[in-house]
């Protein structure tokens, strides 16, 4: 048994001072007792303690195009051929490498869970691995190495657009049709479940444009309905005008139709929806994750985030491609766009910024976790309430002005795995990504 004590802690959404967190052994909170003091043998974390931050979408090999982009301008599309080229270059050894040095990153920001979102299935030839999914147990082993809880999201993508094959960049990417992914899929979950039971399989179809809609609808008809499901929605225009144009739907009315709107729907970015696309969502249940950084610096747009709120959806967050790895600045980000596209100030509270970043991506990686209860995982984030940045801020408020700088300490499963921005068993993160982009 461990027992942790804060002067201030986010418990039931809200500061609750003098907080003792006692967890088991095996990393789960047993007792939470407020307005006490500390006794001796705890461990004393000093600052403001959150819910460990769940990272709702990933792709960890993007990570390799920062900085990188920016040259040319150009847009979403010119930037996908720069990451195509990168994920030519893949193999297991080099993707694990890559992944662990992500994977550290994000544990040092705060991040205690991530659902990445899975594609680069085959070898460069777009033949399989012998033996299989060699990629995916890359994947696994690197997130056992960072101690990230990891959703691995085996990826459905069988087509370039409505009606067009897989083009030479894609070919890995690829299953011959729905019934080789859902076989693929399940060997890949019994695979895990022997030799990575700490890892979620949970399940994703690209985008309505990478899914033909015969497939879309067996999926919907064959897939597990106990595990998580995510695909990228209506991310650009263009997205839409193809689906309206070959099926007389938008992408959320496609998703409808095939069966795959519900409650256990993970929809990212949903930037470009209408009124009926927005009440579906919400009347579904499903959770929108956002990624706010990477749909600024793709120039995606601002996805109706709080009128989805409204109607019932739940809002989580995500780092996609990496351009920024901080939970902070991505649910300061979601409520700055807010602010840009209405003109107004407080559309979302600190409240609901904070439950974005830890309980909103609850469903989205199939885990009990980002909150501070009982019976939950003892994932923690501990906020310094006086740096530079964060000295004087009221500590309701210290989501929008801290940033991953300020994360002092990280623990998931009650296990330090982070000081001050240094992982405790893989060490500085920059070299991590040194060792990872030159071996």
């Amino acid at each position: 048994m461990t027992a942790f004590w804060a002067e201030r802690a986010w418990v039931e959404g809200d500061v609750a001072h003098g907080v003792r967190i006692t967890a088991s052994a095996d990393g789960v909170i047993t007792q939470i007792d407020t307005d006490t003091g500390c006794c001796d043998g705890d461990e004393r974390l000093d600052g403001l303690v959150l819910p460990g931050a769940v990272n709702a979408h990933s792709h960890a090999f993007h990570r390799l195009l920062r900085g990188r982009t920016h040259a040319d301008g150009g847009s979403f599309w010119t930037w996908r051929e720069l990451m195509y080229r990168e994920s030519a270059r893949l193999d297991p050894v080099s993707y694990e490498r890559i992944a662990t040095a992500v994977y550290a990153e994000m544990v040092a920001a705060g991040w205690s869970a991530v659902a990445e979102f899975h594609y680069v299935h085959h070898a460069p030839d777009a033949r399989p691995y012998d033996p299989p999914h060699a990629m995916e147990l890359a994947l696994a082993r690197a997130a056992r190495a960072a101690g990230i809880r990891l959703t691995l999201l085996d990826t459905c993508y069988l087509s370039s657009g409505f009606g067009s094959p897989l083009e030479p960049a894609q070919r890995r990417f690829g299953d011959a049709d729905a019934a080789a992914w859902l076989a693929r899929l399940s060997s890949l979950r019994s695979r895990l479940a022997e030799e990575h039971p700490e890892v979620v399989v949970g399940a994703a179809v690209h985008s309505v444009r990478a899914v033909p809609v015969d497939a879309l609808e067996r999926i919907g008809a064959e897939l597990d309905p106990a595990i998580p499901l995510h695909v990228h929605l209506s991310e650009q225009p263009g997205e839409n005008e193809a689906c309206v144009a070959a099926t007389g739907l938008t992408p959320t009315a496609l998703l409808a139709r095939s069966g795959l709107l519900s409650s256990r729907l993970s929809a990212v970015h949903a930037t470009h929806l209408d009124d009926d696309d927005i009440a579906a969502l919400g009347a579904a249940g499903a959770t929108i994750v956002m990624c706010p950084t990477t749909e600024a610096d793709l120039g995606d747009g601002v996805g109706p985030a709080r009128r989805l709120a409204d109607a019932g959806a739940r809002i989580a967050l995500g780092t996609d491609q990496h351009a920024v790895v901080d939970p902070l600045l991505e649910a300061r980000a979601l409520e700055h766009g807010e602010r840009l596209a209405s003109g107004r100030r407080g559309r979302f509270s600190p409240a609901e910024l904070v439950a974005a970043l830890t309980r909103g991506g609850a469903e989205a990686v199939g885990r009990r976790v980002g909150a501070l209860a009982v019976g939950r995982p003892c994932d923690l984030l501990v906020v310094d309430e006086a740096s530079a940045r964060t000295a004087g801020s009221d500590p309701g408020q210290l989501v929008l002005s801290a940033t991953a700088q300020d994360v002092t300490r990280v623990i998931i499963g009650g296990r330090e795995r982070a000081i001050r921005g240094v992982h405790t068993d893989l060490g500085p993160i920059g070299d991590l990504w040194r060792k990872a982009v030159l071996a």
